[in-house]
Formats: structure tokens, C-alpha cells, sequence
């Protein structure tokens, strides 16, 4: 591991169970923390992973008590390491070093905040990097993934609700080998589309609405994050098929530049562009691409970053290279500023919605007064959104969608 912490100790900790405020000993779906499930593999709360340079790793795991065996089943299997009270004299033995955290480390314990930065720097750069099996547990997830888009697709007709069609979409998934779903499904129709996030409510598809569905199942820890955008009653209308057609480009157009070496900035510049010719030949914009993105007209309809990292978690190991951090990279809401490698997998997301918040600004409107097609735009204030996301491993040569198999467009 490319990690250089000389004579410190590093505690990497699971965390602890947190507790739903008013809600008695009710507590959230425990997640060990990534870093710690990372290098044990292990989601079990407590737990403190440690390493001394001289004298290798040491796996301190909290006994099963008796109350676990009794509410939840636990047995001695989930607790195979050294006992965690073990942990304060094999401290004690190393008074003096400096000790760095990551994970999230014990609260008694006194931290060098800067190294700890470090190595959590180092570390995230090891799990950029999928091996076998991480590969194998991510393309799990895209599986049940992909199953759970194609029974939404079902139910995408008049009259059913956005919560009915996430019941179907996770049953699905459930059912094809999802542990748990990755994040909170996101299904959004009509308006609701133009929300980037928006929560299923009871509202009823219309026939013509547009629907957004960001969901993806994870397995063994590991995700997958997919957005496909339908309409319902299974036929786009004039405006809805070119705007589609628009981020699907878009989409293309970043995917062929996902291969080793390339700047991710470059990825997101790709897809602004064709985003920023789309809308100017549908009509929206006025000008030259490279104008409208520099100018930030295009950004008025693509607001968001081109993607992330995805695996261990839906966010996964984020973060500029390292000379780059304090300085915010050229594109805003870029949630990574590095170059991609061959074994990164990333999410490639682009989108086209008409945001009220956004588009009803005076002074955006006043900016853009001569970019922006402002009366074709308040006519579409209505339209929602579009986003189109897979999952792209990058490969030696350049890259392969994980989630290929996900319905375009049902």
C-alpha cells in the first residue's frame, strides 16, 4: 500500500450505530465506515483496524454481547479478532508516536489531524482502483440493478404513483440479489423532474409526463447508480425526444472520452459542449459551444458536475489530486479533479432540466440576456428534466458500461 506513515501508529475505526432522535434505542441501518470496510471487509460497528510500521496490522473487534445474541442472531463468527478492550494497552506499549485516524477512529484518542489527511489522501487513491472482486460485487449491483428498471418500466402509465413505482423497481431488484439499495430512490414525474433529487411522493403519472428514476441496488457494500428517463404511455413527444436525444449525446460524447489519462474536467467540458449545441439547435440558446459553457449560459440547464466515483458507496473515494486541492477546478459541482486510470469506475450523468429557481433569477436572466432564447424557455418552465447516468469502468484501453443493459427508454 502506498502508504509512508514512518513511525506512527493509524487506527482505522467502524464507527458506531447512530441513534433516530425520539425514537427510544431505534437506530439507523448501521454502515461501517467505508475506509474500514475497505481493508476488513467487515460491517460490523465498533471495530478498530490498527497498524504499526514495524510491527504489521492488528484487527481489534468488539465482543458479541449478550443482547446481540439475543435481538439480532450475532454469533462469535462476527467478532473473529483480537478483543477490542486489547486495544487500549497495545496503545499504552505506543505512548509517544503520533497516531493518525481514519475511518472513524476511538474519541479518546488524540489525533494528528495533517497526517491523518495524508494518509486518508494515499488510501483514497489505492481504492480508486477496483480489483476482481470488487468488480464482481459492483456488476452484482448493476444486475439487480438493471432487472429493477426493467419492471418499472411496467408501470410507467397513467395513473400509477411515484411511490407505487418504486415499490416495483426495489422489489425487483430485491429479488435479482440487491442487498439494500445504494441510496434513496429517486422518482420524479412531470415537474417534479426538474428537481435533481426528489423523493417519490403519492403524485400520479399523466400520460406524456416525463419521469426521472435514479436508483441503484448495492451488494456486499458495493453500488450501483443508474438514472433513465421515460415517459409515460412509452412515447417521447417532439420537444421530449430532441431534448433527449440532447443529453443522450451528451452522455455519448463523455462516455468516448472515459479511457486512461484523460482529465475528468475534459470529460465534463465534452459533454457541456454537446449539451450547449443541442439546445442551440433546438432553439434555446444562442452562440458558439465553447462560448456558451465559458460563459456559464449552459450551465444554466446543466447544473450539476459530469458524474463521480461509484463503488464502495455511491460516493466513493472523491477528491482532486493532490496539488490541486484548495483550488476549485474550472467547471463547478465537479465532485473529482483527476485523471482517470484504467480500474476507476465512474458515474456519466448528464442532464437537461428546466429549473424554475434557476431560470427565473433577474440577474442570470440579465447575464444571458442575449445567449438565452428566453421566450422559447419560458415555455418550457414546465417541461421538467432529463438525465441519462451508467456506470463506466475504465479499462487499458479505454472503457466498458457496467450497466449497459439498463432500458433506454423502456
Amino acid at each position: 500500500m502506498a502508504w509512508e506513515p514512518d513511525d506512527a501508529v493509524v487506527l482505522v475505526g467502524a464507527g458506531e450505530p447512530l441513534g433516530v432522535p425520539g425514537r427510544g434505542d431505534l437506530t439507523y441501518p448501521f454502515l461501517a465506515h467505508s475506509e474500514y470496510l475497505y481493508l476488513t471487509d467487515r460491517n460490523r460497528p465498533g471495530g478498530v483496524l490498527a497498524y504499526d510500521p514495524g510491527a504489521g496490522w492488528f484487527d481489534f473487534v468488539a465482543p458479541v454481547t449478550s443482547a446481540e445474541r439475543l435481538w439480532s442472531g450475532a454469533s462469535d463468527e462476527d467478532a473473529s479478532g483480537l478483543p477490542l478492550p486489547e486495544l487500549e494497552p497495545w496503545l499504552r506499549a505506543r505512548a509517544g508516536r503520533p497516531t493518525a485516524g481514519l475511518g472513524t477512529p476511538p474519541p479518546a484518542v488524540a489525533l494528528d489531524a495533517e497526517l491523518g489527511e495524508e494518509l486518508r489522501y494515499a488510501l483514497n487513491d489505492v481504492r480508486r482502483v477496483k480489483d476482481a472482486i470488487e468488480l464482481a460485487r459492483m456488476r452484482a449491483a448493476a444486475e439487480a440493478t438493471t432487472a429493477g428498471f426493467a419492471a418499472v418500466v411496467a408501470v410507467l402509465v397513467e395513473g400509477t404513483s411515484e411511490r407505487e413505482a418504486q415499490i416495483e423497481l426495489e422489489a425487483a431488484a430485491f429479488r435479482y440479489g440487491a442487498e439494500a439499495m445504494a441510496y434513496e430512490t429517486i422518482i420524479a414525474s412531470g415537474p417534479n423532474s426538474a428537481v435533481l433529487h426528489f423523493p417519490p411522493t403519492g403524485r400520479r403519472f399523466v400520460d406524456g409526463d416525463l419521469v426521472l428514476i435514479d436508483a441503484g441496488a448495492a451488494h456486499r457494500g458495493y453500488a450501483a447508480d443508474v438514472t433513465r428517463t421515460y415517459p409515460v404511455g412509452g412515447r417521447l413527444g417532439p420537444e421530449q425526444r430532441e431534448l433527449h436525444s440532447v443529453v443522450r449525446a451528451a452522455q455519448l460524447a463523455a462516455i468516448e472520452r472515459c479511457a486512461p489519462g484523460t482529465e475528468w474536467r475534459d470529460v465534463h467540458g465534452a459533454a457541456s459542449r454537446a449539451i450547449a449545441e443541442g439546445l442551440a439547435g433546438a432553439g434555446i440558446l444562442r452562440g458558439g459551444a465553447d462560448e456558451l459553457v465559458e460563459s456559464g449560459a449552459a450551465a444554466l440547464f446543466f447544473p450539476h458536475g459530469i458524474g463521480h466515483l461509484v463503488g464502495l458507496g455511491v460516493r466513493d473515494a472523491h477528491g482532486p489530486l493532490r496539488e490541486r486541492r484548495g483550488h476549485p477546478p474550472p467547471f463547478p459541482n465537479l465532485r473529482i479533479d483527476l485523471p482517470l486510470r484504467a480500474g476507476m469506475t465512474v458515474t456519466v450523468e448528464p442532464g437537461v432540466y428546466f429549473v424554475p429557481a434557476i431560470l427565473g433569477d433577474p440577474e442570470l436572466r440579465r447575464r444571458h440576456r442575449d445567449r438565452v432564447v428566453w421566450d422559447r424557455v419560458d415555455a418550457l418552465l414546465g417541461f421538467g428534466g432529463i438525465r441519462i447516468e451508467d456506470d463506466v469502468l475504465v479499462t487499458d484501453d479505454g472503457c466498458e458500461l457496467l450497466t449497459a443493459g439498463v432500458p433506454l427508454l423502456g
